[in-house]
């Protein structure tokens, strides 16, 4: 029967879990199918090609974790845990964003799941070099904390924005020497990387409508006022 299944959340192909993604109440049939034609209706244009193709898929519950991490083929080192905020309103409410911010390190994660989740991320950095094709950059894993441990979402290559922003102020070490030791397969002659003792959070500003129509072009003030704060910086 309908209480037997799994809820579910649709999205636009091609921006699972970001922009376009509707999350339904669970159980709400009726809300999921309203996302679905407005994909397919006059208003999926907001979505562009995306909206072609939905996807529907297991909607999971918990806190979201981001997990960065330094490769250089064969080693892999993890930053500090992030999450960010994806809903464009305040309280949580309002359609998924790129994100509206984000801060680091994240206490939603337990030591143990965070043990599990750099595992994961250990694991296929390993598969992609038995396969022949080793991964050299900053691999993005995307995690939710859900009651039977922490389940991976996607990957990505690339670091994620705007967790980036929160976690990479947090590097104490040298980020180039970093950054060259894993173009040049030397990531685990480094010394284990040093982060500072202390946290730090990212507010994205955009403009009214988004993620779907909104205005371009507008002027941003204060950055330079905003620049001069005390642990402040504006990235523009």
């Amino acid at each position: 029967g309908d209480a037997a299944r799994p809820a579910g959340s649709v999205a636009a192909a091609r921006r699972r879990r970001r922009e376009g993604e509707t999350l339904e109440p669970r159980g709400d049939a009726a809300a999921a199918l309203a996302a679905v034609d407005e994909m397919f209706g006059d208003g999926g244009a907001a979505f562009g090609a995306a909206g072609d193709v939905v996807v529907v898929e297991e909607q999971m519950e918990g806190p979201e974790i981001s997990l960065l991490a330094f490769c250089d083929g064969e080693a892999c080192a993890c930053m500090p845990p992030a999450q960010d905020h994806k809903r464009a309103w305040d309280g949580d409410r309002g359609p998924n964003t790129g994100g509206m911010g984000a801060y680091a390190p994240s206490p939603q994660i337990s030591a143990a799941e965070l043990a599990t989740a750099e595992e994961m991320m250990r694991a296929a950095v390993r598969g992609l070099q038995e396969e022949g094709r080793p991964f050299v950059g900053c691999l993005y894993g995307g995690f939710m904390l859900t009651a039977d441990g922490p389940k991976l979402l996607e990957f990505n290559a690339r670091f994620g924005d705007p967790e980036t922003q929160a976690v990479l102020p947090l590097l104490e070490s040298d980020c180039f020497e970093v950054m060259r030791a894993c173009a040049t397969g030397r990531l685990a002659a480094l010394p284990p990387l040093r982060w500072a003792d202390a946290v730090a959070a990212t507010v994205v500003v955009a403009a009214g409508g988004y993620p779907k129509k909104y205005a371009k072009g507008l002027p941003v003030a204060g950055v330079d006022e905003a620049g001069g704060l005390p642990g402040v910086r504006v990235f523009h």
